[in-house]
């Protein structure tokens, strides 16, 4: 890598956001990425955090949460809550409709054809092809949340219970979000590292 592209680069990284730069970013991930919420938080999170150091992985992690835990589309309360983290109402806005309107329209549009789709076995076997993609994506976004809480055994055991946990109370038991983070969340405080 040459000295040139290295300081364009930190630059890149360091630089504060424009409200025109974070709306691109919503607009071109949200809108590029396939497969739900998972896939487009995970982008945002390597594009917002990792690349561009607009956010911190503790404010991506809260927010996170918080839009898991709201009703209706997470992800949008996702975009909502980590625009306004970095450019305030402005960059919400900017979240909620570069992620959104766009993906919304194409939405319709594919709803419209899907009657005729339904009968061909190619368009399915793509169709199912996709949920495998997806469920793959899913996981990377896992790991990329969980990742930053794996250090030392002992933060490594708390957050691989609480993983576990949450997972058997959602999967098997059926309980809703809300209490599931809010067990994790007082299992966390209590089970603190000294």
């Amino acid at each position: 890598m040459s000295v040139v592209s290295q300081h364009a680069d930190s630059v890149l990284m360091t630089s504060k956001p424009t409200l025109t730069r974070l709306a691109t970013v919503f607009l071109r991930i949200g809108n590029t990425t396939f497969g739900g919420g998972d896939p487009t938080m995970a982008a945002l999170q390597r594009e917002l955090v990792q690349r561009r150091s607009w956010l911190t992985a503790e404010d991506f992690a809260l927010a996170y949460a918080l839009a898991r835990i709201t009703p209706g589309t997470n992800v949008v309360a996702f975009c909502v809550a980590v625009g306004a983290r970095i450019l305030g109402t402005g960059g919400a806005i900017a979240g909620a409709l570069g992620e959104s309107l766009p993906a919304a329209m194409l939405a319709v549009l594919i709803a419209w054809g899907y009657e005729s789709l339904r009968a061909n076995p190619f368009a399915m076997a793509m169709i199912t092809g996709t949920v495998a993609a997806v469920a793959g994506m899913m996981w990377a976004s896992v790991w990329l949340l969980v990742r930053p809480q794996i250090r030392g055994s002992r933060k490594t055991i708390r957050a691989a219970l609480i993983f576990g946990a949450s997972f058997v109370a959602a999967w098997k038991f059926g309980i809703t979000p809300i209490p599931v983070i809010g067990a994790a969340a007082l299992a966390g405080f209590l089970w603190k590292e000294e």
